[in-house]
């Protein structure tokens, strides 16, 4: 299996280096390259293509300028944050800017791996003690005028597919399993995201879980 190409960016050498360290001795990741700053991050995750980014919120140029470029890009990577910073601001600045994931610093080796291989099957990742978090921003967000839930909105289908992706289940998991092509999934999934008025795969997930996890 070809490993997981990830560009790691972070301003603190020792951190960084003690990342690539982890993720080298995984034989399924390959740390491609590091950066010390936003601007490094975007230049060379145009120039090599990793197939994951890490980027840290608070180097210099701003991991969340990073990631907003980083987006941009004709076939931009998946992006994930990886930080200190666990208040509501910097986690929900991050998602609305299209990060994929949210692994905070504290993570030990084994699960940092676990995230990385998970976001790059295309699975959402997010710290588990800032996914309640999440989950109760999006409860206490008042609804727009003249819905309901919006999960009620949803067609056979997009339940189907909804509730496969709220176990962890990535695209291409989700096309095998109805026996539908990758591409399908993904144009179900922004359907899906409209009618649920989130921005991400993994708000999508949290409220998912939440509504059919209760009797």
């Amino acid at each position: 299996m070809t490993p997981i190409r990830v560009l790691i960016a972070d301003d603190h050498p020792l951190f960084r280096e003690g990342v690539a360290g982890i993720l080298d001795r995984h034989d399924g990741t390959s740390v491609i390259a590091q950066a010390t700053s936003g601007r490094e991050a975007v230049e060379l995750a145009a120039s090599l293509a990793p197939d994951l980014v890490l980027l840290d919120l608070s180097m210099p140029d701003g991991g969340i300028w990073a990631l907003e470029q980083i987006k941009q890009q004709d076939q931009p990577p998946v992006v994930a944050m990886l930080t200190v910073a666990e208040d509501d601001d910097s986690v929900f600045r991050a998602l609305k800017a299209g990060a994929d994931g949210y692994i905070l610093k504290g993570v030990g080796g084994r699960d940092l791996v676990a995230a990385v291989e998970d976001l790059a099957a295309g699975r959402s990742y997010v710290s588990p003690g800032l996914a309640m978090k999440v989950l109760q921003a999006l409860r206490a967000a008042p609804p727009k005028p003249g819905h309901g839930d919006p999960v009620d909105a949803l067609t056979a289908r997009e339940e189907e597919i909804l509730r496969l992706v709220a176990q962890g289940k990535s695209n291409k998991e989700v096309g095998r399993a109805l026996d539908l092509q990758e591409k399908t999934v993904k144009h179900y999934m922004t359907i899906i995201l409209q009618k649920l008025q989130v921005r991400n795969r993994t708000e999508a997930a949290l409220i998912a879980r939440d509504r059919w996890s209760q009797p």
